[in-house]
């Protein structure tokens, strides 16, 4: 039912010593999986929930994973994720974007954060699919997830395959002419 992590990162070539972003990072999987692909990098996993940032937190300390820094944010505002501008490498957005209230002011803190090269993979659920787990009235389409950051200044580089409950894309950040 759930989209597989380490699959998904694979694909989107993580390496050494990268700054990576997990928005909105919930339980953390993401974020404890890719602190695992950047030795020498870090992972920053971003959560508005307390109780999350908590679960994360031990998780990591249980790992041993000193590259994994948690911390509150709001994703949804501004300069809301406490990230310095333009040092991102790769930002990752899984299963949160049809929880967004504000996808444009998101959109705008995401590419305020990433570098001029940066990346973003981007799962989410596949609409029609979901009637059992309840998040069929809230998923977004992929269709308007592409327009989406295609008029935030993002180019669509690929799609991958995220298993069969997800759809996932890669993202780049449109280089200026």
């Amino acid at each position: 039912m759930f989209a597989d992590p380490v699959k998904n990162l694979k694909a989107f070539d993580l390496r050494e010593n990268m700054l990576v972003a997990d928005l909105g990072t919930g339980s953390g999987f993401y974020a404890l999986a890719s602190a695992k692909m950047v030795p020498g990098g870090k992972v920053y996993a971003i959560e508005i929930d307390r109780d999350y940032l908590t679960l994360v937190q031990n998780k990591a300390k249980d790992e041993k994973l000193e590259n994994l820094e948690c911390f509150w944010g709001d994703i949804e505002k501004i300069e809301g994720t406490h990230i310095k501008t333009g040092t991102i490498d790769r930002a990752i957005v899984s299963n949160v974007f049809s929880q967004l209230t504000d996808r444009i002011t998101f959109l705008k803190e995401l590419t305020r954060i990433l570098k001029p090269d940066g990346e973003v993979l981007f799962i989410d659920w596949s609409p029609g699919l979901a009637v059992a787990t309840g998040v069929l009235d809230i998923t977004v389409p992929r269709d308007k997830v592409l327009a989406l950051f295609q008029k935030s200044g993002y180019v669509w580089y690929r799609d991958i395959d995220a298993g069969s409950n997800h759809y996932g894309m890669i993202f780049k950040v449109k280089k200026s002419a």
